[in-house]
């Protein structure tokens, strides 16, 4: 079966027919009689759909995960771009094994095999103390959890949600982290840099990934910073890692949301944690703000629509002309790279 439009290429005004996701679907209830609204989703995006009665009334249920052709028109709502449909159809089981996930499911833009070998090297430079070096490895060297890391989505829909978004989102704060330690040589180096490696490892269990990527029951009720303690037992067990370091680490997995009502099941207590919630916050919020800037296009300057999570639209302001670097920076630049092909 032919893909059809992609979500990215939707605009207002425009018919629409395509093969997409049904990534959430719900009824409700309007003075015309009962409705339903679905996130559709493809590998380029997603949008929000609605069924108007009496259409809607020819589908008792639209499970989560269903792959539907979807016919209809879009405008927009609220600033943002949204399908009234007027034919949709779910697949057959045969029609669906058949569909390309590719075309389908949002992928990080970075090789995952790239970004992977990039981590497990960085892992091999920076732990220099066996028992770090000894836990790191032991996760790692797990195949089932190497390869469920590879995949899993660091979200369900405010960044890095789509595959491969655990491992990008953990290896630039891994990065960060690393710089951070550079500036400020006063933190333990290594155990920041074990915290910003495993402070979202439980998500392997929270989410179940795949095209209908939602929480798992165990991610609902206990939560990525528990789970990620409880897989990392039997590897610290084994580590021989001091009991005050495995309990520092264990603190700055549980206070990396930084505030209680975000999450945080301790605030961060010690500059480690609080270095690796302002990392993983930062790197989050980039993360949102390149998916907004998306939407803009290649349109130069412009405003987002409202993004919820961030509480505000973004600017995307104009750049600074590109100019050569003094001579002085290229120097720096030159004899810091020279430095690092010596170590």
């Amino acid at each position: 079966m032919e893909k059809g439009c992609y979500v990215k290429d939707i605009s207002p005004a425009t018919e629409v027919r395509g093969l997409f996701v049904v990534s959430q679907a719900s009824q409700g209830q309007s003075r015309n009689g009962p409705y339903w609204r679905l996130t559709l989703a493809d590998a380029s995006g997603s949008l929000e759909a609605k069924i108007w009665h009496p259409l809607s009334a020819e589908f008792s249920e639209i499970p989560a995960g269903s792959l539907v052709w979807a016919e209809g028109r879009a405008a927009l709502y609220r600033d943002q771009i949204q399908l009234t449909l007027e034919q949709l159809r779910l697949l057959t089981p045969e029609e669906s094994a058949a569909a390309d996930q590719a075309e389908l499911m949002p992928s990080s833009p970075y090789p995952l095999d790239a970004m992977l070998e990039e981590l497990l090297a960085l892992i091999k430079e920076e732990f220099r103390y066996a028992p770090w070096r000894k836990l790191a490895l032991s996760v790692f060297n797990t195949q089932d959890l190497r390869a469920a890391f590879r995949v899993c989505p660091a979200a369900k829909g405010v960044h890095h949600a789509y595959v491969g978004g655990l491992l990008e989102h953990t290896l630039s704060v891994f990065k960060l982290c690393r710089r951070i330690a550079d500036h400020y040589p006063e933190l333990d180096r290594q155990t920041l840099l074990a915290g910003a490696l495993f402070h979202d490892f439980g998500k392997i269990r929270e989410f179940s990934g795949g095209i209908a990527n939602d929480y798992t029951d165990e991610g609902r009720l206990l939560g990525h910073l528990e789970l990620a303690i409880e897989m990392l037992a039997p590897h610290l067990a084994k580590s021989g890692l001091e009991e005050p370091l495995q309990r520092h680490l264990k603190h700055l997995i549980l206070s990396h949301h930084g505030e209680l009502q975000f999450g945080a099941v301790r605030v961060p207590h010690t500059p480690e944690a609080l270095a690796l919630h302002y990392a993983d916050n930062l790197d989050a919020k980039m993360a949102q703000c390149r998916s907004l800037f998306e939407q803009l296009g290649d349109a130069g300057q412009g405003w987002t629509p409202w993004q919820a999570t961030l509480g505000r639209p973004l600017h995307r302001a104009a750049r600074t002309p590109e100019t050569a670097a003094p001579a002085s920076r290229k120097k720096a630049v030159r004899e810091e790279c020279l430095s690092l092909l010596k170590v």
